[in-house]
Parts: structure tokens; sequence; C-alpha cells
């Protein structure tokens, strides 16, 4: 009798994993191969009555060769204690079944699947993931079962199950791994048939051992998407929310690893990801231009900090040691910077970063219902990472930013230096030591990205990453690829792929328990190979939820299960006999085609300069720098190839929001100039629009010879005003020089601002003294002539140079002989009685 075949549109959805192919990758057939005997193609048991013997049924369900492996009931398994083949007492089995059909089950029987061969290699456990989910795996065990009913289930509808299967009745001895099950056998208009109408698959190891233990290593990533707005804030605060709060990614990855309490695990973090959060849960202010530097102190002078700057290097990344590195002060460029506390998540960050706290009376602007709630779920996040990253803790640093190793290795490795650099030695705002560390979200790096790695730096690679040819000859008895290779002499570090798989379909192959089994799995044929037995580490899926890390833990108690760090696992380990050439690594194609392009780095780099100029521009701020460093990284970081126009625009916002400030300091200088002499003073003036000081320099450019002397050194101007300085300029080249006054840092970068003005060089001076001289020529030689020629009258007793007494129009009297006073011809001299 065949199964209804309208189902809801979801189903698909939910049993789309059938053959493994999710988180497999290429190279592993769909269909199972070379399969153990508990993997054969025989047909999955029929539902018979309780102790009655089990018969194979006629076959699997029918479908059609483009169907997905669908069947009307999903049927999960959500908890299994203990995750072993018990020595004694049960195995008791938790989860659900949800009606997928649109008509009603009912008395539905719920039963227990054990696997009658182990699996006991890696390429065993490879092949049972990809095998059909509908494929026969092991042996319905009914007795005295049914071991748990459904009344009934409309469509849609959902029940919980539990399943008690004593120890006995799991009747296996040998060494290995296990098929597990649960199957769901009920009714419906059309009867009951005996094929299961519902089935869930995973694995169970029988591990005997006590003389000795597998290492093994969890690594829980924390790596998010960071984005900005142009003034340096987090973007899309309500994501940050849902991410940080209950049931969000980072929370749920956070919970999980926090449920390894004292058991040690490794954290893989990027330290951009904290000082984001600490951002957000200081109010996500944007970027500060407010003091960082005390002026009464000792390199407070406006000169900018000494040798502790986050810029000393000249690229604004903070040095390799010391306690400014990876500084969430630094991150929010403010000084003294505190965040806000989760009692109180509705005030904002006061001034903006001023440096004055919250101080009573201060006048604090509210935060915005969204922005409150993401910075106390942000607040709480912090607290509890603090918690979890205890004594037992390793912290695997990522580049900062999580920047991408392959693209900056290929386009900018100077960039990979300062994110490194950047990073630091300890996270923030934790304090606590970290370990170097590179990898990407998919494990993939191609060779030259290994070769670039700093000394010291843990470098984790996909075991697929190995080429085919060289992982046949690499691997164990067990089918197993050594934990750490050597690749062109840089020593790896290898994860497990089979590990982050997950377990069997159909349903979700990634729950917690799910990964659990696997995990387990792959380490049981591990420890019960012959020889050497290589360590586990497993690198957790970044964009994984898990549901309940207390029952993953525990269920990792085993006696030959030993966790460990990363660092720990792997110490014992030698990468000599595992050496692979970095040029044969696999990295595919698809990985190649998405890798962030060239333009992605220049954007970062242009806003790297932008920000450091800024803060050479600021007299008192030597922080803002890093703050702009810390979004140029985020813009090239692996979670930026999903959109990576995006991340380029967002660059580019973020300079041209930097360039509009540095444009607030201008320069305006006269119109025109002429020089009275071979050199002349005239006034610049330079205007500051910004609420803090600014120190610049002069820079002068001039299309024709000419010196321009201002003054020496800096030139600071106070907030919000301007300041006029005298300029000398000097050519002895004649005619109109085009000169323009430039605005730049204290390094030399130009800030945007500039003016024009023309200088008229017309030497003046010397047609002056040539005219003065001639005067002076002319003048000495009137002199000179009038005595000449009064000496030669006088010589000759002819007419006197003297002026005549008598008016020019005399008229006759001209014709008078000249008289003295007192002399015969003056009348009114005359003696007297003399006639006149």
């Amino acid at each position: 009798m065949s199964r209804p075949s309208s189902l809801l549109p979801a189903l698909a959805a939910v049993v789309a994993v059938a053959g493994g192919a999710a988180g497999l990758g290429p190279g592993v057939a769909p269909a199972v191969a070379s399969t153990p005997t508990s993997l054969s193609a025989a047909p999955p048991p029929a539902t018979v009555q309780p102790g009655s013997v089990l018969r194979p049924a006629t076959g699997p369900l029918p479908r059609r060769a483009d169907e997905e492996p669908v069947e009307p009931l999903s049927v999960t398994i959500e908890s299994m204690t203990p995750s072993v083949v018990p020595e004694s007492g049960p195995v008791r089995v938790t989860g659900t079944v949800t009606n997928l059909d649109d008509t009603a089950w009912s008395a539905i029987n719920l039963y227990p699947v054990v696997g009658d061969a182990p699996l006991t290699t890696a390429g065993d456990l490879r092949a049972a993931v990809a095998s059909d989910p509908l494929s026969y795996v092991g042996e319905r065990i009914t007795d005295p079962g049914p071991y748990d009913t459904i009344d009934s289930l409309a469509p849609g509808e959902s029940a919980d199950y539990r399943i008690t299967l004593p120890s006995n009745r799991i009747e296996v001895t040998e060494p290995g791994v296990y098929w597990f099950g649960v199957h769901a056998n009920g009714e419906n208009e059309d009867g009951r048939e005996d094929t299961a109408d519902g089935r869930a698959r995973t694995f169970l190891p029988l591990v005997r051992l006590r003389e000795r233990s597998l290492p093994v290593s969890i690594v829980v990533p924390l790596r998010r998407q960071l984005d900005y707005t142009p003034e340096g804030a987090l973007d899309d605060v309500a994501d940050w929310d849902e991410d940080l709060g209950e049931g969000g990614r980072l929370r749920s990855l956070l919970d999980f690893g926090a449920a390894a309490g004292s058991r040690p695990v490794s954290w893989l973090v990027d330290p951009a990801l904290t000082d984001a959060v600490t951002r957000l849960a200081a109010g996500n202010p944007e970027r500060s231009l407010a003091p960082t530097i005390d002026p009464q102190q000792p390199g407070g002078d406006g000169e900018g900090s000494d040798g502790d700057s986050p810029a000393d290097d000249g690229s604004g990344a903070v040095g390799d040691t010391g306690d400014t590195s990876g500084s969430p002060s630094a991150s929010l460029g403010t000084a003294g910077a505190e965040p806000t506390s989760p009692g109180d998540p509705t005030t904002g960050p006061g001034d903006g970063g001023s440096g004055e706290g919250d101080d009573e009376g201060e006048d604090v602007d509210p935060l915005d219902p969204v922005t409150a709630a993401a910075a106390e779920a942000g607040q709480t996040w912090l607290d509890d990472l603090g918690d979890a990253l205890g004594a037992n803790s390793q912290v695997l640093a990522l580049p900062y930013g999580d920047v991408d190793v392959a693209g900056a290795q290929a386009h900018d490795p100077d960039l990979y230096d300062r994110a490194r650099r950047r990073g630091g030695s300890t996270l923030a705002p934790f304090g606590v030591e970290t370990t170097p560390a590179i990898g990407s979200p998919v494990g993939f790096l191609p060779g030259a990205a290994v070769a670039g790695a700093v000394d010291g730096e843990t470098v984790l690679l996909t075991d697929r990453a190995v080429p085919r040819d060289r992982a046949a000859e690499l691997r164990d008895d067990a089918g197993t690829l050594p934990a750490v290779a050597s690749v062109d002499g840089r020593r790896v570090v290898l994860t497990s792929s089979g590990a982050v798989a997950g377990g069997p379909g159909p349903g979700e192959q990634r729950t917690a328990t799910a990964m659990r089994q696997r995990i387990l799995a792959e380490a049981a044929v591990r420890v019960l190979a012959k020889g050497r037995h290589h360590p586990l580490v497993t690198v957790l899926p970044f964009d994984w939820l898990p549901e309940d890390g207390e029952e993953f833990f525990s269920g990792l108690d085993q006696g030959w299960v030993d966790l460990a760090t990363v660092e720990d696992a792997t110490a014992d380990e030698t990468a000599r006999d595992a050496s692979v050439a970095g040029d044969a690594l696999t990295y595919p194609e698809h990985q190649r085609e998405i890798t962030l392009p060239a333009s992605g780095f220049q954007a970062a780099d242009d806003l790297i300069t932008a920000g450091e100029s800024l803060q050479d521009l600021l007299t008192l701020n030597d922080q803002v720098g890093t703050a702009v460093l810390d979004q140029a990284l985020a813009s090239v970081s692996y979670t930026a190839r999903t959109a990576p126009l995006d991340a380029l625009a967002s660059a580019g916002a973020a300079e041209a929001s930097i360039d509009a400030l540095r444009g607030q300091v201008d320069v305006m200088a006269p119109r025109a100039v002429t020089l009275s002499s071979e050199s002349g003073r005239f006034g610049a003036t330079i205007v500051n629009g910004l609420d803090q000081p600014v120190t610049i320099r002069l820079r002068y450019e001039s299309d024709r010879p000419m010196t321009i002397e201002g003054p020496p050194g800096s030139i600071e101007v106070p907030a919000d005003s301007a300041t006029t300085v005298l300029l000398n300029a000097s050519t002895s080249e004649l005619g109109v020089h085009d000169l323009r006054l430039v605005l730049t840092d204290e390094e030399g970068r130009v800030l945007g601002s500039s003016d024009d003005l023309a200088v008229r060089s017309a030497q003046v001076s010397q047609v002056i003294w040539l005219i003065m001289g001639t005067g002076l020529v002319l003048l000495f030689g009137t002199i000179g002539l009038r005595l000449v020629r009064r000496l030669r009258d006088a010589r000759r007793g002819g007419p006197s140079d003297q002026p005549s007494d008598r008016p020019s129009d005399a008229g006759p009297a001209d014709d008078l002989p000249a008289t003295t006073p007192g002399s015969a011809g003056d009348p009114a001299h005359a003696p007297r009685g003399t006639p006149a």
C-alpha cells in the first residue's frame, strides 16, 4: 500500500540533507560503494507485535528518482544518555515526532534500532553519513516494545517521545561504532504498513579501553561580520541584539562553550568582535575626536603621545605587546570610556567620549530602545564570556577583524601584519593571554597564506586541504590523517572535516546530539586503531546554533576521551613525517572566486591613511586612528566575502566622512600680493571649524622658483577659532608667480584644504634707485653749471647773476643805467643842494 504523496511544502527542507552532501564537501560519493554489512541495501524490518521475531519488509518507500527521500513522519533524537554502549544500565533517548503529512496519523509506535556490525574506520563513517537515509542499518528492537506510543498526530502537529532501552537488549560485543536509530510506525486512513513511517539515525560507539585515551580538542569559534556606519558606530544594532540575545548565534555558541565548565576547551576569537561588543555595551558611540591625551601629563603637550601611541609604526596599529593591544578604549577612540552598566541600559555614552565619565549633573542623552536592548545584551554577553574563559581554556586569536588571509597575502601582506599587531597578545577587555592563530571559516587556506603566517602562529587547516594522493599515503589503519602536518616547513594543525559534518540523515545533521555522537565516533575509530593514535581536533561551525552544551560535554566524559586544548592535544605531535607541498594544497575554485579583490584592500589602506591623518591633525587625540583602523580591517574580513561591494562602499563612505572632518580645517590667503623688493611679507589665515584643537603644517607650491618662509615647525589652532600667520616670500625672477598654500598634517599628508594666490615680483626698488640717481645727477649738474657761469662772469666783469630789483615790466626805465643805493645815480641819495 503506497503512502500519501501530498506532504507539506516544508518537508523538502527538513530532509534536504539526504546523501550527506551537506558539510562533507567534494570527493564524498552519494552512494555507498564499500559499506560494511550493516549498511547493505537490505530493506528495513517490518513492525511486528511485541515478542515476535523480526522479519525484513519488502523494501524501502517508493519514490521518484528526482525526489528527496521523505517520510510522512519526521523523527528527531534530541538527547541520548549515555552516549556510548553502556556496560550496564539503560540507554535513554528522547525526541519528537512531527506529522509532515496532510492527513492524520494515529497509534504511532516507537522502536529503537541497533546495527549488527561495527564501523571501524573513518571511511566507514563517511560512507555511513553519505548513505541513503532509508537504507537498512540494523534490527528494530521490538521486545518488549513498543517502547513508546503517540496516540495521534494531526497534520503539522508534534509530540515528544521517550525510549528507555536496557543494556541487555543491545546485543553487540565487538568494539567499534554502531548504528543507532529510532523508528516510528503508525496508522493513517489507509491502515498500517510494515515499513517505518519515520526514522532518525545516529552513531553509538562501543569502546572498552582503560589503558589509553585519545586527546580530543573542541574549538568554539566566535566570529561575526562587523558593519560600521561612516561615522564609526556599529550598524544594524537590531541584528546585534538578536545575535547576542537568547537563542542568537553568538549567545548560543557562548553558552555552549561555557557549558564545558572546568573541562578544557579552545576558543577561536576575532579580537575585533569583543571590541565591537564593548562598543555596543557602551551605547554604540560614533567615532570620537575628544581628547585622549592629558596636556598636563608628560607627553601630553599637543605633540602626540610617545612610544605607547597606537600609531607609532605609522600604520595606526598598536605594537605587538603592551597594555593597549586590542584595547576596547582604543577602538572607541575615547579616554577612559567604560561600558554602560547593564543595570542602566538607557543612558548613552555621555558627551561622546570626552573622557569626563558620568560625573554627577552631566547631561546624558538617553539611548533609543533598540540600542539600549543591544547594549544590555552586549554587556551580559561580555560578562558571561569573561567567566567562560577559565584557567583550562585556550584563546586562539584570529588576526584583528578576521581579515581574509588569502586575499591579504595575495594583495596586501602589510595589512595582514597590521591586523596581527592590532590583535596584540591579550584579549580585551578580559586581559586573557592569547595565542595567535589563522583559519578560514571553512578551513581552507592557499599555500601562500600558510607560508605568510607569523612565527608562533597556530595554523588551522581542514584535513580536506591535503591532496587526495598525499592523504592516501598519510592515512593510518583507521583511515585518519595526522593531527599535525608540515606545509613547506610550516607547522599546521589538521582539523577533522568528518567530525563537523554531523550525523547521518534524515533530519537535521548538526544537532548537538548528532554532532557529539559523530565526534565520539571519530574518536572511537582512532583510539581503537593499531599503532599510533592521532589526536582529534574539531573546529565547530562558526554559524552553528547548538542547543544543549551541558549534555554535549557530559557525553564526552568517557575514560578513553581526553579533552584538551589545541595546544595540549597536539603538543606531542610532530610534523616531520607528514609533509605537504604548499602549492599542492587543495584550495577549491569557489574559494578562489570569492577571495576579496585588490580593490577592497586598497580601499582599506586609503581609509587607514585617512584615519592616521585625522589623528595627526588632532592635537590631543592619539586613538582615533586606531578606531579607523579597526573599521578598515573589518571591511576586508572573511565575512565581507558575502557582499564585497557593500564592504567596498562602506570603506569609501567612512573615508569620505573623515575627509569632511579634515576639510573643516581651512586656509585662506589674499587674492594677490605684490613684492616691493626681492622679498616681502603677507598674511594667511588658518580656520579650525572642529570643536577640538588641531596641529597642522603649511606646504607651499609655486609654478616658478620662489622661497616661502613661514612659522617654524607646526602650527596649533584652538578649537572653533582662526589663527593668522605671517609668511615671507622671496624671488629673484620678475613676473607673476602662482602660489598655492596647502594644509598638511604633521606627517606631511595633505588634508584637502588649500588656497591659491598670485605673487607679483616687479623688483620696484631698482626703478626707484634709477630715478633717484638720475635726479641727483641732474641736480648736481645744474649746480655745477651755475657756479661755472658765475665765476666766468665775475672774471669778465660782466653782469652779475644777481637778480634785478626792477620789475620785468618797467618799460623804458630798463634803459637807464644801473645804480646802487647811495650812489650818485640814485636821486634819493643825492647831496643836499644838488639839483634833482
